[in-house]
């Protein structure tokens, strides 16, 4: 009942006409900042900190936490319509939306993305406000050795994601995960793998790396698709809207991957990629139809999006709740928090109600005005790939370089990029899975990490990751997929081989007979 009345008091606040300006303000520059590659919700919020001087607390962080859902609101627009993910957590959303818009259901993919966005937003939260400090408490219970655990278990699931191969889907893992480790050593300080250039002393930008295995091979493609005459301009198809059948099959997937993500987001540590990721593989593990997935499955876009927005709000459990920023985005918002004297913990709810119930409303309505905004653009946006394939392909590419280059403005980017660009399109030639990579290379720095402090903790001894029960069971369900993989991947093969092992025997009989 305390919830409930802090919700009404919050929305009493939030109603009022200069809190929803400067919150339709926040999530619209979100929106646009999550269109353009590279940027992201960190670096947006940061930018425009500085605007907020001088303005009324409450308005201020409204803004700034509009464009924190907004971005990520936004994020799969270029990932369905140009295979090109704006953020890390938006890798999930190119595997099925980008072959669904090459469908011509670009439309209907981008509105379902906007619905699975309005309703993980509202139903996070809503948890935000009514679970908070129970999950915020549960998350404290997560030390190094449950985090190794966990990302093991998260890169075990990988076999759901790596096609007919898992030992190429593996491959990539690995590759990843040896990319993690290049730059500089945090506990030694020494450079490792950097071949002597300071440019690689700061690690691989993960920027760098998902332009050029999506955007950069996508070019390539229609480079290729152009010379051999096999590229035609897509038209979008059907209705704009999304229909029945495909409403059936996206709801469930959206409260379940709303679950996910706001669990995650409850994690410090976690974010929407990891969120993204777990939901997608439970989608693909239940479903009915597990071959569709990476071909155009519905639900691979709805249960991502719908993890990614959630975690949004289950970041804000540690921010309000014990005052510990759960991501980067969250940390940068603290960062506006203590600016103005504010100090987010268990005391904020007594000694700024308004300021806290206020904020968690303004969420309430944020998501409504992503919704009215981002529906009727669903149309528009979608024609972007009746543009001719010249200038499509010039299109891409200056969205792609302008990312890369103004992350660090440097030229050597631009150069990496394109290598891993050349790396995605053998990735593609060689029938390799590239989301595989991508998790190896995010979550291996956190893997190694935490492997090493929780090493350093047990003075050298290993079997302290069988004695939390938490990472043991963990560690045991991460055994348990791999198996599974394995085993599924062998009765598939076996059962085919029977297949085939029956129809040359009934064309034998065939034969025999018309002897």
């Amino acid at each position: 009942m305390d919830s409930l009345q802090g919700i009404l008091h919050g929305l009493a606040v939030a109603a009022t006409p200069m809190h929803l300006m400067y919150t339709l303000f926040g999530v619209f520059i979100g929106t646009m900042i999550s269109h353009l590659p590279g940027i992201g919700p960190s670096a947006g919020i940061a930018l425009l900190i500085p605007v907020t001087f001088g303005m009324d607390p409450i308005s201020a962080l409204m803004m700034l936490t509009g464009i924190y859902y907004g971005c990520m609101y936004g994020g799969a627009v270029t990932a369905i319509l140009l295979n090109t993910p704006g953020d890390a957590a938006a890798v999930m959303t190119v595997l099925d939306g980008y072959p669904l818009a090459r469908k011509g259901r670009a439309a209907a993919t981008l509105a379902i993305a906007a619905v699975s966005s309005f309703m993980a937003g509202m139903m996070g939260v809503t948890a935000l406000a009514f679970v908070a400090a129970p999950l915020a408490a549960v998350a404290l219970h997560f030390g190094p050795t449950e985090y190794f655990a966990l990302i093991c278990f998260a890169l075990s699931t990988v076999g759901a994601l790596t096609g007919d191969s898992l030992g190429k889907g593996m491959m990539a893992v690995f590759l990843g995960l040896g990319l993690a480790t290049v730059g500089i050593d945090l506990q030694s300080g020494v450079p490792r793998f950097t071949l002597g250039l300071t440019q690689l002393q700061d690690r691989v930008n993960f920027l760098v790396v998902v332009v050029g295995l999506f955007a950069i091979a996508e070019v390539s493609r229609m480079v290729e698709g152009t010379l051999g005459g096999t590229l035609h301009t897509v038209r979008v198809e059907g209705k704009v809207w999304f229909t029945r059948q495909e409403w059936r099959r996206a709801r469930p997937a959206i409260f379940r991957g709303s679950a996910v993500g706001f669990i995650c987001g409850a994690a410090p540590g976690l974010g929407g990629t990891l969120a993204a990721m777990l939901s997608y593989v439970l989608e693909k593990k239940i479903s009915k139809h597990p071959e569709e997935f990476g071909h155009g499955a519905i639900e691979g876009v709805a249960a991502p999006e719908a993890a990614t927005n959630a975690d949004t709000c289950g970041a804000f459990v540690h921010l309000l709740a014990l005052g510990v920023p759960g991501s980067g985005a969250t940390a940068v918002i603290m960062g506006a928090f203590i600016m103005y004297g504010i100090q987010p913990g268990p005391m904020l709810f007594h000694t700024q109600p308004d300021l806290v119930w206020g904020l968690i409303a303004s969420m309430y309505i944020g998501n409504i005005m992503l919704l009215l905004l981002n529906l009727p653009l669903v149309g528009i946006l979608s024609r972007i790939l009746y543009v001719p394939s010249g200038v499509l392909l010039c299109l891409i590419l200056v969205i792609a370089s302008a990312g890369v280059y103004s992350f660090s403005n440097d030229v050597f980017d631009l150069f990496l990029a394109l290598f891993f660009g050349i790396v995605g399109y053998a990735f593609r030639k060689f029938d390799i899975p590239k989301a595989p990579l991508l998790f190896g290379l995010i979550l291996g720095h956190t893997l190694e990490q935490s492997f090493r402090q929780a090493l350093t903790i047990s003075n050298g001894d290993p079997s302290v990751f069988l004695r939390s029960p938490i990472a043991a069971s963990l560690l045991g369900c991460a055994a348990i997929s791999v198996a599974a993989s394995v085993w599924s991947r062998r009765r598939k093969s076996s059962k085919l081989v029977r297949e085939v092992e029956e129809q040359v025997a009934a064309a034998h009989r065939l034969a025999n007979e018309r002897h």
